[in-house]
């Protein structure tokens, strides 16, 4: 892995940024990384690249990276500028592009993940020096089975007659199609495949829980119940162990040159077993005592697999609050937000509420365990109640730029939330009673009723046969 050009797409986004830190740092030999960046509006390829933080903390790094403009969804643009440099230097491919919004348009999904990834498989056909093309996958591509080996599965259908089959959502059927692409459409190349699952914050490199977005434990306080099964396996792969597993599959693909291509599950299967239910319990835990400075309420999860008290809690503890906070916003001649946001967020856990409820047997043996254990990741190693917090801590640090130093007032704060919550608990547990209680004092009365009803009906009968 050293001494070799790579060359990248998608090294803007989480895993990529992770991912060419690594290989820019564990191999100084490398001469240049090529990164294929799509230009935005009113943003160049370059100056994407240099806000990447790994560009701009390392000198040496960034003179070599170097950003090339492509768009391979379009393939009339699939490079619009050194494409013989590309063709000619390029030993390696990470290809790790993807949408991940799981109820993007079918269109524009089929486009990135599918149609993307067929016009970069027909580029690399062309490079004249190419030993490896890795394309990062999902683990989740093939949910509907519940063991799932280190093997491509036939798709849901011919990628080339895709219809509206669309679940569970949009990105695991169009990886899942990928996956396919990859195999017949790079049947005469070095083809190896990688399927993490949901990555999270970083384990150990560079720094614990290091993380760039909001995907995972938030800590404000606005979602306080989430429809999952406490006892379903919960599979966080951190980024940095998604990244190390991704370099050693490739040397190991690239070394052996396997007759058929080569799947790696990034998962950690039965070992170091970790629920959803434990899941809230550290999350939970760790903002109680590490409270964020804007935290919008006390940090409280109820998880749940009934939909009767997840649709009951959604309306108490989600929407009055948000209806009410509106409200105040509207009063106040400010613009009312918490609605629309409380629905984006409902919207996105209905989606991932097929993985929190279900639980998977992931076959991980084509990785060997001693390349595990150099590669760092060998995650029976991991102990969940610290890396949680680790995720915590680098929401808080990394993503909303807070001070430790600030951990004081926030506590003092969360105290104030804290005594607020324990009244609306009372009230909370006070209506559910009243109603209950209410409930019952009408059903044990009803019989009564109805026996002195009946009564007066006999007696009116007695009457007339008597005034008869």
């Amino acid at each position: 892995m050293v001494s070799i050009p790579e060359y990248y797409e998608g090294a803007t986004g989480f895993l990529g940024k992770v991912l060419l830190e690594k290989s820019l740092r564990s191999c100084p030999k490398m001469n240049s990384v090529y990164v294929l960046v799509r230009q935005k509006a009113r943003q160049t390829p370059q100056e994407r690249v240099e806000e990447i933080s790994v560009a701009n903390e390392n000198p040496d790094f960034r003179e070599k990276i170097i950003a090339i403009n492509s768009e391979f969804t379009q393939p009339k643009r699939v490079l619009n500028e050194d494409k013989e440099v590309i063709i000619d230097s390029t030993n390696i491919i990470f290809y790790c592009t993807a949408t991940v919004r799981f109820n993007e348009n079918l269109r524009d999904v089929v486009q990135l993940n599918m149609t993307a990834t067929r016009q970069l498989i027909l580029l690399a056909q062309q490079m004249k020096n190419l030993e490896l093309f890795m394309h990062v996958s999902t683990a989740y591509a093939y949910y509907n089975l519940k063991q799932i080996d280190e093997v491509v599965y036939p798709p849901p259908v011919d990628p080339k007659k895709l219809t509206d089959s669309l679940e569970p959502n949009t990105y695991i059927y169009t990886k899942a199609l990928a996956e396919y692409v990859v195999q017949q459409e790079g049947a005469k190349l070095n083809m190896a495949i990688i399927r993490p699952l949901i990555v999270g914050a970083s384990w150990k490199e560079l720094f614990p829980g290091w993380i760039d977005n909001f995907n995972g434990p938030s800590g404000k306080g606005i979602i306080q119940t989430t429809c999952a099964s406490n006892s379903a396996h919960a599979d966080l792969p951190p980024v940095d162990v998604v990244v190390n597993m991704s370099l050693a599959a490739a040397w190991y693909s690239r070394v052996n040159r396997p007759r058929n291509i080569m799947v790696y599950n990034c998962t950690k299967g039965s070992t170091n077993s970790f629920h959803w239910g434990e899941v809230e319990y550290h999350v939970i835990s760790t903002f109680q005592r590490n409270p964020l400075e804007e935290a919008f309420r006390w940090p409280n999860v109820n998880v749940t697999s009934s939909h009767l008290l997840y649709h009951y809690w959604i309306a108490v503890s989600h929407k009055a609050p948000a209806f009410l906070y509106d409200i105040y916003l509207r009063m106040t001649g400010r613009s009312p937000r918490m609605m629309k946001a409380i629905t984006c967020l409902h919207k996105a856990m209905m989606f991932l509420e097929h993985f929190t409820s279900n639980s998977w047997v992931w076959n991980t043996d084509n990785l060997n365990p001693e390349d595990k254990k150099t590669f760092n990741i060998d995650i029976r190693q991991l102990h969940w109640a610290e890396y949680i917090e680790n995720y915590g801590m680098g929401t808080k640090k990394y993503v909303l730029n807070e001070e430790m130093s600030g951990l004081p007032a926030a506590r003092k704060r969360l105290n104030k939330f804290g005594k607020k919550h324990l009244v609306l608990c009372g009230l909370y547990v006070y209506k559910f009673l009243s109603y209950f209680g209410a409930s019952s004092t009408m059903r044990y009365q009803r019989p009564r009723i109805q026996h002195q009803n009946i009564y007066a009906y006999g007696g009116l009968n007695a009457q007339n046969v008597k005034c008869t």
